[in-house]
């Protein structure tokens, strides 16, 4: 996730966001760095010619597909095609043979993330009369600051007095959006499963406020992988409190009665494309075993040494690893949502992959007030599509963090899943309608949709009203 909004060191609230958004600690002072983990590494992304040798076949996908996943496709009348095929095992084997130690792949994509300790593989693998092209788009870094889990916060966590509604600190962002309306109905969530991947998930295993979220799986995708998958960055928390905290009069999220997958695909030690192949690699898990939504806070177009880092002109939905995969996911029947960025203070200012991409809704931050906040990333998308999609409350929201206590956040991280938990519940409410379908109509509920621009998009979201345009009531 990129250090977003470098002129805003001078905002410390915003500073904290960018922090968040990162995924990056700063180096603790005083604190001995240590040796990377499995020793100095080179990733290397090879795109395949093609699939040949692959033992599946489109008309039995029962074998690489679960059952709740082509339910959902089923339901929206969409086809499995040859990207859902896994890649040929024969290529996989040849790979292997080579030396090299596959740590991800991506049969939407038809790719292959490989490691190795030499950086001159790069032309033994441009050999390999099976790949297209190879790019290099991770070398590990000499040293990293040790990671180990926050401390709880044990004392007691009083509600909102001031709070209008049984949200407590949650009533803006989720009445800012109608969803109270929607949650009155019924409608909160239940039998949706949300995919949430992000950096970390610190603590939200032990955290008191987080003992009724319905976690049904987890995954770690960073290479090498974590020893303590909820030791690492917290972002994660944050994010997942938004939609999925459920303590009346103190905070209830936007989604507190959905099921949850947790997938870490963001290395706080380094910002590299190589997170781009563990987040496909995430979205294409999440779709296997069924879920309905996925949620992204992060972005990227720049890296560590600018290796492999993109250009406005890239912001195409179709250049980028990652918004290649982003663009499928509705002819999957997956409703992806991501947020816009936080570089509207910076000098790149625009959205980053994978909100460029086509069918998804990327989300910006706006203030209590309705405003923009100065960070959220700006649209539109190199091609001249209207960016963001919409918007949410990014500014002052409430989270749970790390250390298991209700704080207030800055980013589009936040109005992001914010927006999230709200398409759950509505899909809940409107289980007929496609995921195309159910962006649409958030787009058209939204303030702005007659007249979109390149801060709003179309503006932000009401889903009562998305509700009612869908037939609802």
């Amino acid at each position: 996730m990129r250090r977003n909004v470098k002129a805003a060191l001078a905002n410390v609230l915003v500073g904290i966001c960018v922090w968040l958004l990162s995924g990056v600690a700063a180096q603790a002072v005083g604190v001995p760095r240590e040796a990377y983990p499995g020793g100095r590494c080179h990733l290397f992304r090879l795109q395949l010619k093609d699939k040949a040798g692959t033992p599946f076949n489109l008309k039995h996908p029962e074998d690489y597909l679960s059952a709740k996943a082509l339910e959902r496709r089923a339901r929206q009348h969409l086809t499995v095609d040859s990207t859902d095929l896994p890649l040929s095992p024969v290529y996989l084997g040849k790979i292997r043979e080579g030396g090299w130690r596959i740590v991800s792949q991506s049969k939407w994509n038809n790719t292959v993330l490989v490691a190795t300790p030499m950086k001159d593989d790069l032309h033994r693998l441009r050999a390999l009369p099976f790949v297209e092209r190879v790019t290099h788009v991770f070398s590990s870094p000499d040293s990293i600051n040790p990671s180990k889990r926050d401390a709880l916060f044990m004392d007691a966590q009083e509600p909102d007095t001031a709070a209008k509604t049984a949200y407590g600190k949650a009533h803006t962002q989720i009445e800012m959006l109608g969803g109270e309306r929607l949650h009155e109905a019924g409608f909160r969530g239940q039998g949706i499963i949300i995919a949430v991947t992000d950096g970390g998930f610190m603590n939200a295993d032990v955290i008191p406020l987080l003992h009724n979220v319905k976690v049904v799986a987890s995954r770690d995708f960073v290479y090498p992988s974590s020893e303590d998958f909820y030791g690492e960055l917290d972002h994660g928390t944050e994010v997942l409190s938004t939609m999925a905290m459920n303590q009346p009069n103190l905070f209830v999220g936007t989604a507190p009665e959905a099921q949850y997958i947790l997938a870490r695909t963001e290395d706080g030690r380094s910002e590299s494309g190589a997170e781009e192949d563990f987040w496909v690699a995430a979205a294409e898990w999440a779709d296997s075993i069924g879920a309905d939504v996925i949620n992204a806070s992060l972005g990227y177009h720049q890296f560590d040494g600018d290796l492999g880092s993109y250009k406005y002109a890239d912001l195409d939905g179709r250049t980028s690893h990652s918004s290649r995969a982003a663009s499928l996911l509705a002819g999957k029947g997956i409703v992806f949502v991501t947020s816009a960025g936080n570089e509207g203070m910076g000098a790149w200012k625009k959205i980053g992959v994978p909100g460029d991409a086509d069918g998804v809704l990327a989300v910006g931050a706006v203030t209590e007030k309705r405003v923009n906040t100065a960070f959220s990333s700006v649209g539109p998308s190199a091609d001249g599509r209207v960016k963001p999609d919409v918007m949410a409350m990014g500014a002052h929201a409430a989270v749970v963090n790390g250390r298991g206590k209700v704080v207030n956040a800055n980013g589009t991280s936040f109005s992001s899943p914010i927006t999230c938990g709200m398409v759950a519940c509505l899909w809940q409410a409107l289980p007929n309608k496609t995921a195309a379908e159910i962006m649409d109509l958030v787009r058209a509920s939204a303030d702005r949709f007659e007249k979109p621009d390149n801060v709003f998009g179309y503006g932000i979201p009401d889903f009562w009203k998305a509700y009612k345009l869908g037939g609802g009531e």
